[in-house]
């Protein structure tokens, strides 16, 4: 039996506790309350992804997610049917993406849903077997953080290039291979209403190819024929895999000063950019593959000592043929536009760096400046400009055509000019070129031995 003191304390206690776990309950109910806060919260800072953009290219599709934030993500396939599986964490579509052009790839349907609450799932429905390919980039000068997806196709076609075909051939024609720069996400340069330098190159390109395929004893291979990228490092290696007797590489860029105006043509330094400009343009230029998702890691030659081996054996002799090519080309464009500088620039382009192969970089014109934008943007203009830097190209390879090519074979045909000079008689020249005298005389039409200073003798083929 409990006393009535004892009973009180008793009761006490017991209303004690209730009021504990009342406050406990209480406690547990605002936390339980505000847990949907909190989500909503983690929610509103989810990344957002704000387009789609979608480009072709001849061997893969680039897929490209713009996104508000950085985000972490993994992809897999699966079949039957044939799909492949993107999953980013604490992402949705700000909007659903519409109006992707699929014709031509190997997408046939985009999907989407949230699973596990943030994450989101993207499927894209193939119909046929590809080798995908992922990675980020953060956001730089021209764009926010993205999210690329590449698209390999899967089969192989056996083409034959554009060498292959002539190899067999007695006289081959010169390959030229055109580079428009920058394309696909990377806009390049981009100057009044909008004007990019990827549309401006492509059409330059488009008529220099059109040119030159038209001109006896030459052949235009388009490295990039559609508004799509090409690392830089490829680049060259496409030129190559066509047996290019020279890459041209065509650009429109920008400056940091809108009275920046002129073209210019560059070649590959060895050792560093000629001017100031030059190796703001180069760098601009090379930056590029970080645009495009290529890494600089994967830029290196996997044998630094082969390159530069390599290098040192052959450089010399490319760059004095890109030089001289770059010379006479800004001869001509001399006639078409206002150079920014009068010599040939020499500056450290990824592109350039192909030590069998020469290459010089055309700038057309700076699409920073009003003027000159407004020039750019005019096909008739752009047609100027092609027949410009053919014009160049053409003079230079008539006087130093490749061996083996047909233009090789008809300055052969038409024989060494001899200019007479002071005590030269005809004999003399028939003696030193192992050629008679007879010969000399019908193959010039000349009605006697005479001969005077400053003459041109052509000197006649021997069987």
């Amino acid at each position: 039996m409990l006393s009535l003191t004892e009973k009180g304390t008793t009761a006490g206690a017991t209303a004690g506790l209730r009021l504990l776990l009342v406050l406990r309950v209480f406690c547990i109910g605002l936390v339980l309350n505000a847990t949907p806060v909190l989500a909503a919260g983690s929610s509103a800072s989810k990344t957002t992804i704000k387009s789609v953009r979608l480009w072709r290219a001849p061997d893969h599709t680039r897929l490209v997610f713009d996104l508000s934030a950085t985000v972490e993500h993994k992809i897999f396939t699966l079949d039957n049917p044939r799909r492949l599986v993107i999953d980013v964490k604490h992402t949705a579509f700000a909007t659903q993406p519409s109006q992707l052009k699929l014709a031509n790839t190997p997408i046939t349907e985009l999907r989407s849903a949230q699973f596990d609450g943030n994450n989101l799932r993207i499927v894209l429905e193939l119909r046929e077997e590809i080798n995908p390919r992922s990675f980020v980039l953060e956001r730089n000068e021209q764009y926010g953080d993205r999210l690329v997806i590449d698209l390999y196709d899967r089969a192989k076609h056996s083409e034959k290039t554009v060498g292959d075909a002539l190899a067999g051939q007695k006289s081959r024609d010169i390959i030229i291979a055109i580079d428009a720069g920058h394309g696909g996400e990377d806009p390049g340069a981009t100057g009044p209403k909008r004007l990019r330098e990827k549309n401006v190159v492509l059409a330059i390109s488009r008529a220099m190819q059109g040119m030159i395929n038209r001109e006896p004893g030459f052949r235009a291979v388009m490295v990039r024929d559609g508004d799509y990228y090409i690392p830089l490092r490829k680049r060259t290696d496409i030129a190559r895999k066509h047996r290019a007797d020279l890459m041209v590489s065509i650009h429109a860029d920008a400056f940091n000063q809108a009275s920046a105006n002129g073209a210019s043509v560059y070649a590959l330094s060895t050792r560093s950019a000629s001017s100031e400009t030059a190796s703001y343009l180069a760098k601009r230029e090379n930056r590029a593959d970080l645009i495009g998702g290529v890494g600089v890691l994967s830029l290196l030659d996997k044998d630094k000592v082969l390159a530069g081996v390599l290098l040192d054996l052959s450089m010399t002799a490319t760059l004095e043929s890109s030089l001289g090519v770059g010379t006479q080309v800004l001869k001509s464009l001399d006639g078409v536009t206002r150079l920014h500088k009068k010599r040939v620039e020499q500056a450290g382009f990824m592109v350039l760096k192909s030590p069998d192969m020469p290459s010089i970089l055309i700038e057309t014109g700076f699409i920073s400046n009003p003027k000159e934008a407004r020039r750019l943007s005019q096909p008739a203009y752009q047609q100027k400009m092609a027949k410009a830097i053919f014009t160049g190209v053409k003079r230079y390879f008539q006087h130093k055509p490749p061996v083996g090519t047909l233009l090789a074979e008809r300055k052969r045909k038409s024989g060494t000019v001899h200019i007479i000079a002071r005590g030269d008689t005809l004999s003399d020249i028939a003696h030193r070129y192992r050629v008679s005298i007879s010969d000399l005389r019908s193959h010039n039409r000349l009605k006697s031995t005479r001969i005077k200073i400053g003459q041109r003798i052509k000197i006649p083929v021997s069987s």
